[in-house]
């Protein structure tokens, strides 16, 4: 176990499921749980997941030096993976009615006699969204990820945490079934019928500690019947700007840079040296910004102009003729966006960043671009040397921008998980 608290008792454990990258386990971590396992259907998330647990474990032994040759490239994802030696917790697979036993084997297999103290997590949220449900003809009524919270309730009648944590989209909130229902009151209900009182809130990131405007839903629930035990959580008052978040990474233009290990550039703000995201060494791994069209190039210069000289954002519609080829431009007009530095959060990072990067332009004209995977990660708190994997075991900004924009903030999770260590009774 990755025993945070050297010299104390056991750490409390925790079981994360559809763990995605790990940014909720990671938070956790960083508070002193020890996760024993994560449960992840993504092949790419799932070997992020198998890389930061041989971070840690080679940190145990004493050879993060192994861990940052991985990161410069001079050793393959299996040699990292057998200096690691023990057997990974990452299980992948989907969880569902097929799968569900023989995951809660593999689970059974990993913790033995250890009853985890918590079970973390949240399905995909697509099917929850707002922005989904907006995109899609059928509301996305009927699709089967809205029914992903059963199998969470079956791991809480199974393994009986004392907390559990439960993180979804504020549409969760307005989401309903074809008949009517919504999906919270069917989960409040599940969870009650489990055994567990549930309190919830909705938090936003940017009032903890994260550069960036996000909106979660946070359930937490108890075993037993008590009121009164959602985490409280102290605001920060925001003493930074977006600039101090990734203003230090080296300049790159589009089609530029590395996923390997890179020096920043400058000297770090003091927000960044006080976060937790800073590396020991000071170095970044996915600085690798994607290539642009020259049309999009050119709009990317609009925007950032707009906003150096005005403060304003440009709308689709008011773009030269020139540069317009979507027909749709009542809808989405502000599908182009720069991430203003002068401000202290920038816009909530998604998953299409994956798809196109021109909602997330960098402010720098210099560079015009969109951001890089790091610099998504560093507004999403992930530690500089958080590496985000591949199916293929070749680097793929692709699957990094996938996984980054699904994540839960670090900070966000870890000041959540504090707040329950602190008040563990």
């Amino acid at each position: 176990m990755f025993d945070l608290k050297k010299g104390q008792s056991a750490p409390l454990t925790f079981i994360d499921l559809f763990a995605g990258a790990g940014g909720l386990s990671e938070g956790f971590i960083q508070a002193g749980f020890d996760p024993v396992a994560h449960v992840e259907a993504d092949v790419a998330a799932s070997f992020t997941l198998r890389t930061r647990e041989a971070y840690y474990r080679l940190k145990s032994m004493g050879l993060s030096s192994k861990y940052n040759d991985y990161l410069a490239g001079k050793l393959s994802r299996s040699e990292l993976y057998e200096l690691s030696q023990t057997p990974t917790r990452v299980i992948n697979a989907i969880i569902g009615q097929e799968e569900l036993d023989q995951i809660f084997q593999r689970v059974d297999d990993l913790i033995g006699d250890c009853k985890p103290d918590l079970i973390v997590g949240g399905p995909p949220c697509q099917a929850y969204s707002l922005v989904g449900r907006a995109r899609s003809d059928f509301k996305m009524v009927g699709d089967k990820r809205n029914y992903l919270f059963i199998y969470y309730v079956e791991f809480l009648r199974r393994y009986k945490p004392k907390y559990f944590v439960f993180e979804n989209v504020v549409g969760l909130l307005s989401a309903r079934e074809k008949e009517g229902r919504r999906y919270l009151d069917m989960m409040l209900a599940l969870f009650k019928d489990a055994g567990y009182s549930v309190e919830w809130k909705v938090l936003s990131a940017e009032k903890f500690g994260v550069p960036q405007k996000r909106k979660r839903v946070i359930l937490v629930g108890k075993l037993g019947v008590e009121s009164g035990f959602f985490p409280e959580i102290a605001e920060v008052e925001a003493d930074f700007l977006v600039r101090d978040a990734i203003g230090d990474l080296p300049s790159l233009r589009a089609g530029q840079g590395t996923p390997y290990i890179t020096a920043v550039a400058a000297k770090p703000s003091s927000w960044l040296r006080q976060s937790g995201i800073l590396a020991s060494d000071n170095q970044v791994t996915w600085h690798a910004a994607r290539p642009h069209n020259d049309r999009d190039l050119s709009i990317f210069r609009e925007v950032v102009n707009r906003w150096v000289e005005l403060k304003e954002r440009l709308s689709y519609d008011e773009l030269p003729e020139k540069l317009k080829t979507h027909k749709n431009r009542t809808s989405f007009t502000d599908r182009f966006k720069v991430v203003a530095p002068d401000v202290s959060f920038s816009h909530t990072i998604v998953a299409h960043i994956a798809k196109d990067g021109n909602y997330y332009i960098h402010p720098d004209l210099t560079q015009n671009r969109s951001l890089t995977p790091r610099e998504v990660a560093r507004l999403q708190t992930f530690p500089d040397d958080y590496f985000f994997e591949s199916a293929s075991g070749q680097p793929s900004r692709t699957a990094a921008y996938k996984q980054i924009g699904n994540a839960v903030p670090v900070v966000l999770a870890r000041r959540i998980a504090e707040s329950i260590r602190r008040n563990w009774k």
